[in-house]
C-alpha cells in the first residue's frame, strides 16, 4: 500500500478545492502510480524515462489562467469544454471593470486577441502576469502562485521596486492607477547616499517591506535603492545559497577524485611526472562539475556537451542542466540564480549521502525538507510536484542511486534507438 508524502504544494488559487482542476493532486497521483511500480524498483531509469517521455506534460500557461477565470467566475461544467470566447470575454470585462489598461507599455494590439494569447500560449513573461493580476483584480497570494507554478519562476523578486511596488498594491488591494501614481512618485525620487538596499539578503528586504502598511513609508524605503551604482536584481539570500551549494559539491568532487583510480591514473597524466596531486575544493572548476552532473550527456566532437535540443526530453530539461557555460554565467552573476540551479545543486549533494543508501524515503523526505527550506528563504516557491523537471528529480532522489538514475535518463533521452513508450 502506497503511502503518501507530504509535498506542501497545496495550490492556492482557489478555497474552493475542485479534484478535476488540481493540477498538484493529479500530479501526485501520477508521481505515486510510477514509484510504486515493480518496474520502478527493478528498472527505475528506463520506467522513469518512459513516464517522463509519455504519460506527463508541461502544464501550459493558458491552462492555469482558465483554470483561475473558471474558478472565481464561478462556472460550471468542464473548463476545457468551455470556449476560448467565453474566456476571453470575462478578461475583457473585467480590466474594464477594474482600470486596467491592455499593456504597460503603448500597443495597437486589440485587448480581445491580447486575451485569447494568453489563454491559449504555453508560457508568458512576468510583466503578463502582473498585469493579469491587476486585471483579474487579483490578491498578492494569486499573483505568487502564477509566478511559482504557471511561470515556473522565482517569487515576487523584493531586489526590484516595481516588483515590491506591485506586491504592495496586490496586498492592500489597489488597483492599475493607484499602481500608477506609487510608480511615479519612485520614479522622481532622488538617489540617497545613506543607505544601499542592494546589499542586503532578500530575505531581509522582504521582511522590512512586509511589515510597511503605508505608502509613504515604501517610498522612503525604496529611496535606499537609487543609492550608489546601478545593480542588478539579483538575490543576494540566492546567490550566497548557490555559493554555499556549489562549494559543498566542489568539496564531494574533490574527495571523488582523490579516491578514483581512474581519476588518479588521468592525473598522472595530465600533471608533471613525480607531482603527487591531492585534490582540493580549489581545484574543481566548472568543467569538472559538469562532467558529474551531466555526465549521462553525450559529448560531441568539439568536445562540449550535446545539444538538448537533440534530446527526448528537451522540453523538460530546458535551461536546467549544469553546463560549464551556465556555470560560469552563474559564478560571474551575469544570469541570476534560479530555483532550478539550487534544487539541481542540492540534489546532488543528497544523492552521495551514504547514510541513506539503505533508507530511499528518508533521503527524499529529507532532500524534500531541505530543498523547501532554501526555496523559500529564497522567495522561490517550493518543490512543485506538476513540474515535470522537479518530479523527475524527486522520482530520481526515491531511487536506490539517485545520481546514476538521473544521469541514465539523460542519457536515455539522447539514444536513438531507446523506443521506450
Amino acid at each position: 500500500m502506497r503511502e503518501k508524502l507530504d509535498f506542501n504544494a497545496i495550490d492556492e488559487f482557489s478555497q474552493t478545492v475542485i479534484d478535476s482542476l488540481n493540477f498538484t493532486e493529479c500530479s501526485e497521483d501520477a508521481f505515486y502510480d510510477v514509484v510504486d511500480l515493480k518496474e520502478f524498483q527493478d528498472n527505475d531509469s528506463e520506467t522513469i524515462f518512459t513516464f517522463l517521455k509519455s504519460k506527463i506534460r508541461l502544464i501550459p500557461f493558458g491552462d492555469y489562467l482558465k483554470r483561475y477565470i473558471y474558478l472565481k467566475a464561478g462556472l460550471a461544467g468542464n473548463y476545457h469544454e468551455i470556449s476560448v470566447r467565453e474566456y476571453q470575454h470575462i478578461i475583457i470585462d473585467s480590466f474594464a471593470e477594474n482600470s486596467t489598461p491592455k499593456s504597460f507599455t503603448e500597443t495597437t494590439a486589440k485587448m480581445s486577441a491580447l486575451a485569447k494569447n494568453w489563454l491559449t500560449q504555453a508560457a508568458v513573461n512576468r510583466s503578463v502576469v502582473f498585469l493579469l493580476g491587476f486585471g483579474l483584480n487579483m490578491n498578492v497570494e494569486d499573483v505568487s502562485a502564477f509566478l511559482v507554478k504557471a511561470l515556473r519562476e522565482r517569487d515576487f523578486n523584493f531586489k526590484d521596486p516595481m516588483e515590491i511596488i506591485y506586491w504592495h498594491c496586490f496586498r492592500n488591494g489597489y488597483k492599475f492607477p493607484k499602481m500608477l501614481s506609487i510608480k511615479r512618485q519612485y520614479d522622481e525620487l532622488g538617489p540617497t547616499s545613506d543607505y544601499y538596499v542592494h546589499e542586503d539578503k532578500t530575505i531581509g528586504v522582504r521582511n522590512t517591506i512586509q511589515g510597511i502598511n503605508d505608502d509613504e513609508s515604501l517610498l522612503n524605503y525604496l529611496s535606499g535603492f537609487k543609492s550608489g551604482n546601478r545593480t542588478p536584481a539579483l538575490s543576494v539570500t540566492a546567490g550566497l545559497w548557490f555559493s554555499e551549494l556549489y562549494l559543498k559539491c566542489k568539496s564531494l568532487i574533490a574527495d571523488y577524485y582523490n579516491t578514483d583510480e581512474s581519476e588518479q591514473q588521468e592525473t598522472a597524466l595530465r600533471r608533471t611526472a613525480g607531482f603527487s596531486k591531492v585534490w582540493t575544493p580549489s581545484d574543481i572548476d566548472e568543467g569538472d562539475v559538469e562532467k558529474v552532473l551531466c555526465c549521462g550527456t553525450p559529448i560531441n566532437k568539439s568536445g562540449n556537451l550535446e545539444k538538448l535540443s537533440a534530446s527526448k526530453l528537451s522540453r523538460y530539461f530546458s535551461n536546467k542542466r549544469f553546463s560549464r557555460q551556465h556555470i560560469s554565467a552563474l559564478l560571474s552573476k551575469s544570469v541570476a540564480v534560479d530555483r532550478f540551479d539550487l534544487m539541481t545543486l542540492n540534489f546532488f549533494l543528497f544523492s552521495q549521502k551514504k547514510e541513506y543508501d539503505m533508507n530511499s524515503k528518508g533521503r527524499y523526505i529529507a532532500f524534500v525538507d531541505s530543498t523547501n527550506e532554501i526555496l523559500n528563504e529564497c522567495m522561490m516557491g517550493e518543490l512543485y510536484i506538476a513540474n515535470p523537471y522537479e518530479c523527475f528529480l524527486l522520482m530520481c532522489i526515491l531511487s536506490d542511486s539517485p545520481l546514476a538514475t538521473y544521469a541514465d535518463v539523460f542519457e536515455l533521452s539522447f539514444d536513438e534507438s531507446s523506443e521506450a513508450s
